[in-house]
């Protein structure tokens, strides 16, 4: 009878942890092909990936080359990153501070993060809420949205565990990161602006 009393009065959300989703995939509930994260415990099925969205990625991983050829920084293309217990998003882009097991051991978490990069289509308001506060409670340094829409990088920076503090949206000109302040993004080129 104690037993009985003692269950929730209502239905009750269960999170599952890290190592659970991982027990998932190893049992095959989660193929390999399977793209997913883990957010607030939940596993999110990710947005297919359209060749504008390959193709933004392909255009970025050429701009920040040179800071992976200068041993500044690792470049993670939708790898994971351990945020907690039971957050794992897998970003599109990670610029990671360099390891010199290159992250074979453990993955990155949020104090091994230069960067984190999004590119959005139709999953703009998500990368905008959930994954924005997210990034900004695990103090992601800066996190940018490249917007597939309106043809513009959402930059965020200056992380507190209640939001970023400093925003601002680039639709022309040149962009730095912060952390890896000798590497330049020329927003027009990256959307096609200065031709093809």
């Amino acid at each position: 009878m104690a037993a009985t009393l003692e269950r929730p009065l209502a239905p009750a959300r269960r999170r599952l942890d890290v190592d659970a989703y991982y027990r998932m995939a190893e049992a095959g509930i989660l193929a390999p092909d399977d793209r997913v994260e883990l957010i607030e415990g939940d596993v999110i099925d990710m947005v297919p990936i359209g060749s504008e969205h390959a193709g933004q990625t392909m255009r970025l991983v050429r701009v920040f080359a040179g800071a992976v050829a200068r041993e500044q920084v690792l470049l993670s293309v939708q790898g994971p990153l351990r945020l907690d217990a039971i957050n794992e998003p897998q970003p599109d882009l990670a610029l990671l501070r360099p390891r010199a097991d290159s992250y074979r051991r453990s993955h990155p978490s949020a104090v091994d993060v230069l960067l984190v990069i999004e590119i959005a289509g139709s999953s703009l308001d998500y990368d905008r809420g959930v994954k924005r506060d997210l990034y900004a409670r695990h103090l992601v340094p800066e996190y940018w949205i490249v917007d597939l829409v309106g043809r513009a990088i959402e930059v965020f920076r200056a992380p507190t565990s209640g939001g970023y503090t400093e925003t601002l949206r680039v639709a022309g000109g040149r962009l730095r990161p912060v952390l890896v302040a000798d590497t330049e993004l020329d927003v027009g080129e990256l959307f096609g602006l200065h031709g093809d």
